[in-house]
């Protein structure tokens, strides 16, 4: 059986510490023509406010899926697909890399089989979530090849995500990130706020991640990075 995220071209990002734009709801972003929502951020993630999204997309068809940056919790709700655990390999915080890991298996009752890492390279200093893992963001093509390498031959990570976060990363890099993988599929995120940087990005990884564009901009916007990376997914 095929990974979920497989076939995924693009996928939204809602921040739950964030608001939407003017006017727009959260059924609306699922028919954006996304192929997955992951509600997460940062920092001030809660498990109320998650929740809240949760009830609000339950007739949704994306799929939805929780990035934790908290201990995961079971969740009531029959929309949620699972859970994608960050761990950040540039982190210099080792709470990032395997800390709060070993909290959350001491301390939940997960079901594994829900439960799918990604392989973070951070890449983007002036990020917040750079600061808050203290990631070392000192990396030059060939150490994000090497990080991308490790993750999956070493640790036998199934998504490798590289996270510019707000910035447009360097098109090479990425490239070169993806062609470094033998089946991880490569998720990049930052930067992505219209047709022609999702037309771009896509061409050189395998599924973008929009997310300041959705608050920032609103839906319009996201439904025309979705047809951006439809669009280079196609003609690839």
């Amino acid at each position: 059986m095929a990974a979920a995220w497989a076939q995924w071209d693009h996928v939204t990002k809602i921040e739950p510490d964030k608001a939407l734009h003017d006017g727009d709801t959260y059924t609306g972003i699922a028919d954006t023509g996304t192929d997955a929502l992951i509600l997460g951020g940062t920092t001030n993630v809660t498990e109320t406010s998650v929740q809240s999204i949760l009830d609000a997309l339950s007739s949704a068809e994306t799929p939805i899926f929780v990035e934790p940056t908290y201990r995961p919790t079971n969740f009531h709700s029959d929309a949620l697909s699972g859970y994608l655990v960050p761990i950040v390999l540039n982190a210099d915080d080792p709470l990032w890399i395997t800390g709060a890991h070993h909290e959350w298996v001491r301390t939940s009752d997960l079901d594994w089989d829900y439960v799918h890492p990604e392989a973070y390279i951070v890449l983007n200093p002036a990020s917040s979530v750079a600061t808050y893992t203290q990631a070392n963001c000192d990396l030059d093509g060939d150490d994000v090849v090497a990080y991308a390498e490790l993750a999956e031959q070493i640790l036998d990570q199934k998504i490798i995500y590289l996270e510019y976060s707000g910035t447009l990363g360097d098109p090479a890099v990425v490239a070169a990130a993806r062609d470094s993988l033998s089946s991880a599929r490569l998720f990049y995120g930052g930067g992505i706020h219209d047709y022609d940087s999702a037309f771009e990005m896509a061409n050189v990884t395998d599924t973008v991640v929009v997310g300041n564009v959705l608050h920032e901009d609103g839906i319009e916007a996201v439904e025309e990075t979705v047809r951006g990376a439809k669009d280079a997914q196609h003609t690839s």
